[in-house]
């Protein structure tokens, strides 16, 4: 360790939220792998590294990847083989009950099932839908001359296209994203043990989707709700209506927050640089690789998490089993190491759908197409629909000196507001 150095604290410092590249950067030059001082785990801040580690579910669970890493174990580790230890004490972990938190079969099986929602006919059906909800809703906040981002246009727009791939009823989608909208932020810095349980969202909605789930068994229809109903695990059992409810919540929350997050960071690039906007306008085929690089420099996922159940190593270290380990995708998206001259934003970066922003190996996010095509086609029609997209200096302060909040949580990336004026085409 270098004489003089201050380990950032990224769970309670809010001058880290607001911005936590620097402080990655301080810790990846101490080590690329980092036994942290302040918490008993390891940081992962090299690209190398953290793709060997999500790579890896042999020695990696993700049991911890909703509980965090702050979360104490249910149990005291013991040997270097823990695989034992972490399937009887399951359902003790916050956060079990997530797709996120699954490993091995009962990943694959569960995996496996979702993909056939998620197939390339569903997801350009629900691409005629983005077009048209996204085009009614820039014309709206256009034609107001301006918006606050986030929860005028980013928020329900991406609540409603995710809600309409899913099947979930017209009529409850606006209910739907309102308590989405007030659920308790995952990773919040000031309740870091509470990690990213779907508890508190699950108590509110999770009677609606019982009762959609039910009906579709009774009264089969030609929807994504039916599918899901009446789906089969590949041993040919069929989930309890529970556990799809909770399936349907998580990939509901999951798509809901970090696509509007990511939404909210690229208009704030945009928003700040007015050439970059125009050559977006005059080319709309950069909004892809544009959106590439923004998900590696400020991707809507921080860190993710897994519990090390097989004594290994990452890199120069031993990680002995039981070890938490902190896989830092902001840090590992600006590696120098990988990515030449980190820290600028350049469009068209080579292999850049390599970043980590929706991570790798089997927990790949199922959702990642999606994504993709909701937020392009939202840029694509705010590009279409206007001339000029500035911060207000009124909301945010004069430029040389804005202020901007960020969610003070330690896994999200994501302004809590932003006002934009905008000037129509």
């Amino acid at each position: 360790m270098a004489k003089g150095f201050e380990e950032p604290d990224f769970f309670t410092d809010h001058a880290v939220l607001l911005d936590p590249y620097e402080a990655l950067d301080s810790v990846r030059a101490e080590a690329r792998v980092r036994q942290m001082e302040s918490h008993d785990f390891v940081m992962v801040t090299g690209f190398a590294e953290a793709t060997k580690v999500l790579l890896d579910g042999e020695h990696f669970s993700s049991i911890i990847s909703a509980a965090g890493p702050t979360a104490p174990l249910p149990f005291e580790p013991a040997g270097d083989d823990i695989t034992d230890q972490i399937a009887a004490h399951r359902d003790q972990f916050v956060g079990h009950e997530t797709f996120l938190s699954l490993d091995g079969a009962d990943h694959s099986a569960w995996r496996a099932l979702v993909n056939r929602l998620f197939t390339p006919s569903r997801l350009k059906s629900n691409e005629a839908y983005m077009h048209d909800l996204a085009d009614r809703m820039v014309r709206e906040v256009v034609a107001k001359g301006h918006c606050e981002l986030m929860h005028e246009l980013a928020t329900p727009y991406v609540t409603y296209v995710i809600a309409d791939l899913l099947g979930v009823p017209e009529e409850a989608r606006q209910e739907i994203t309102e308590i989405l909208a007030a659920a308790p932020l995952p990773g919040a810095v000031d309740d870091a043990d509470a990690g990213a349980s779907l508890q508190p969202i699950a108590e509110k909605v999770a009677p609606m989707f019982a009762g959609w789930i039910i009906d579709r068994r009774a009264n089969p229809r030609e929807d994504v709700m039916t599918e899901l109903a009446t789906a089969t695990l590949p041993n040919g059992t069929t989930p309890s209506v529970e556990e799809l409810v909770m399936l349907a919540i998580f990939l509901f929350a999951a798509g809901q927050d970090t696509s509007a997050k990511l939404v909210g960071n690229s208009a704030l690039l945009l928003a700040e640089n007015v050439e970059l906007q125009n050559q977006l306008r005059a080319d709309r085929s950069l909004i892809a690789p544009f959106l590439e690089e923004m998900l590696r420099m400020q991707g809507s996922s921080k860190v993710t998490h897994r519990l090390t159940s097989k004594s290994t190593r990452i890199g120069d270290m031993e990680v002995p089993a039981g070890k938490k380990v902190v896989i830092s995708i902001a840090g590992a998206d600006r590696d120098p190491n990988r990515w030449e001259d980190p820290n600028t934003f350049k469009i068209g970066r080579p292999r850049i759908r390599e970043h980590l922003a929706f991570g790798r190996g089997a927990h790949t996010c199922i959702g990642n197409p999606l994504a993709r095509a909701e937020v392009r086609v939202l840029f694509e029609r705010f590009v279409e629909h206007t001339s000029g997209m500035t911060v207000s200096d009124a909301e945010h302060g004069p430029a040389g000196n804005r202020q901007f909040d960020y969610e003070p949580s330690y896994i999200v990336r994501g302004l809590t507001s932003l006002h934009v004026k905008l000037t129509p085409a």
